[in-house]
């Protein structure tokens, strides 16, 4: 697998981004099929939700499972999240909650979405634009880019909230399955450096575009999970870069 750094992507989705193709709605529906094929009918799933456009393709991946018919339950980890993607999810069927740890006790997935390849270590609301989003979180389109690489630690609610998840994962056999979006929230896309212990392990990443670096080396390769590469489009730019990675 090769593995490519958030520039590289980025550079290779902005002539997409210009032609005015809907990448974020591709990555929606790559990341609603992946999850729909690791779960059965009706199925509890828990959305962590952050400030950026990585929180946009789980919102509308998540509009599309909740009209599939299953439970959705949103909890923001930021005041600011992508307001065209949650305002479908909650059309769909969504809920938002304020008990995360509550819902995960019972839930079959939980997705993080919190922070991507741009996120620039924010989760509060200024700043961050996540899985390699760089549209702002209000724009009501599904346009996706990346935003410049920064330091990939989980602060603030989102901290918290992931803190309180990872007892959860730890040991039983029905603990839920947990999916990364781009890459698990707190891996920089890059080097694979976990910035913060505070990492949720993905049993699955559905990254967009190409596999990032980071995915490929450790730590980030065992928090990875089984990795899925959600085809954008993005070959040919691609194919005139070299990978950082060519395993």
């Amino acid at each position: 697998m090769k593995g490519y750094s958030a520039a590289q992507v980025r550079a290779a989705e902005r002539p997409h981004l210009d032609a005015g193709e809907p990448l974020m709605e591709r990555a929606a529906a790559a990341l609603a099929a992946a999850i729909a094929d690791e779960v059965g009918e009706s199925a509890t799933i828990l959305v962590l939700v952050g400030a950026g456009n990585n929180g946009g393709d789980a919102l509308y991946a998540a509009a599309t499972l909740a009209g599939g018919g299953h439970d959705i339950r949103l909890a923001r980890t930021s005041d600011r999240v992508h307001a065209a993607g949650l305002a479908a999810a909650l059309e769909a069927g969504a809920q938002l909650t304020a008990d995360p740890v509550g819902v995960a006790q019972d839930a079959d997935v939980i997705v993080d979405a919190i922070l991507g390849t741009g996120s620039g270590g924010s989760t509060d609301g200024a700043g961050g634009s996540g899985s390699g989003s760089g549209t702002s979180s209000s724009e009501p389109d599904t346009r996706r880019s990346a935003g410049s690489a920064g330091p990939h630690a989980l602060r603030g609610r989102a901290r918290e909230v992931v803190a309180a998840l990872l007892p959860l994962l730890d040991g039983p056999d029905d603990a839920p399955l947990v999916v990364a979006v781009d890459l698990p929230s707190g891996i920089d896309p890059d080097t694979g450096a976990a910035t913060d212990a505070v990492v949720l392990p993905a049993g699955l990443t559905v990254t967009f575009g190409a596999a990032k670096a980071g995915l490929l080396i450790e730590p980030g390769a065992s928090l990875a999970g089984e990795i899925l590469v959600a085809d954008l489009g993005l070959g040919p730019e691609l194919a005139q870069v070299e990978p950082l990675i060519d395993s």
